[in-house]
């Protein structure tokens, strides 16, 4: 019993370092475990305790949408990407909406956002694709142009 309660321990002090409930579930597995041996039933009953309870927990969060992941699209995020938002000047496009335009002290590829109309001046970034800037134009809208 004491071995399967002290799991159980380690497997909390884990999920407090982490913060993944998964650990809970094994935690709880655990304690079911401890609990069987408490009432003296055999070893392969305590491991089937064991499985049923992280099981059974597995599925309750999975059905409750607890470990439902979280995606961050951090292409066009400006919590996660600091350079959305943030201006550059286009000198001119070339007939595939693409450009080079100069960023961070470098020269960055840059593509014309969908339904945009391309034309030289300052533009806003919008989004990034792998290392290539998309850039949508500042000032006036595109009904406008």
């Amino acid at each position: 019993m004491w071995i399967w309660l002290g799991l159980a321990a380690l497997a909390l002090i884990g999920e407090l370092a982490t913060g993944t409930f998964y650990l809970l579930l094994v935690a709880l597995g655990l304690a079911a475990g401890g609990v069987a041996a408490w009432l003296n039933i055999g070893q392969e009953w305590q491991l089937v305790a064991c499985g049923v309870v992280l099981l059974l927990g597995l599925l309750v969060l999975r059905k409750t949408r607890v470990l439902k992941k979280r995606e961050v699209n951090s292409a066009r995020n400006v919590d996660v990407n600091l350079d959305i938002g943030q201006t550059v000047t286009v000198e001119a496009w070339s007939e595939h909406r693409t450009a080079r335009v100069w960023y961070r002290g470098a020269h960055w590829q840059a593509e014309l956002a969908p339904g945009k109309t391309p034309h030289a001046g300052e533009h806003t970034i919008t989004e990034l694709r792998g290392s290539t800037l998309v850039l949508t134009p500042r000032g006036k809208p595109d009904s406008a142009q």
